[in-house]
């Protein structure tokens, strides 16, 4: 079992490796020409889809991250609240946030928490793409499903796959792999 985990891990390092390099500026080429009109709207349909399958999202909260079912409710509220916070920064609606008028760092990697995974998941990645940046979404290795579904709500909202990939793995590989490549940045 160890040998199969090693060789499971080193194979994910070689796709995270790949998948850095396909980001890329992508974001930059594909979306920000257009910026202030396409990333808000498609933070809002992501928002719009996570209030739309809140019952899922809770149920996937109390089964993989074991929260209890106001705790879940509570978590999905405010994912969808940040995903919409991010779209109004994006459009300049926030007058205490800079996000609009920022210059883009390039490739980001948002790693989640395990006690949060929705939440503070849902908004790394929202600013992140407000901001004009690709993402590399990395979720605690605790709760992957919960991470799947969140991208797959945002790519079906419209965010190329190119710029918000999903790199699961072990924090210890994975995610240290990705706070160490002088290609993210951020």
């Amino acid at each position: 079992r160890g040998a199969n985990r090693r060789a499971g891990n080193e194979k994910r390092l070689l796709e995270q490796r790949r998948l850095i390099r396909a980001a890329g500026l992508e974001f930059q080429r594909a979306v920000i020409a257009d910026a202030h009109e396409c990333v808000p709207a498609m933070l809002e349909r992501a928002a719009d889809s996570m209030q739309s399958d809140t019952a899922k999202l809770v149920a996937l909260l109390v089964r993989e991250a074991g929260k209890t079912w106001s705790a879940a409710l509570a978590e999905v509220r405010e994912a969808i609240d940040l995903l919409r916070y991010s779209a109004g920064t994006a459009r300049g609606d926030s007058s205490d946030s800079g996000i609009a008028e920022c210059t883009p760092l390039g490739l980001i990697a948002c790693i989640s928490p395990w006690n949060f995974p929705l939440a503070i998941f849902s908004g790394q990645i929202g600013a992140a793409l407000a901001a004009g940046n690709p993402v590399l979404a990395k979720p605690a290795e605790q709760t992957p499903r919960i991470a799947r579904e969140a991208v797959r709500l945002l790519h079906a909202a419209g965010v190329p796959r190119s710029v918000l990939q999903l790199v699961p793995g072990l924090g210890e590989t994975v995610g240290a792999r990705l706070v160490a490549d002088p290609r993210v940045q951020g």
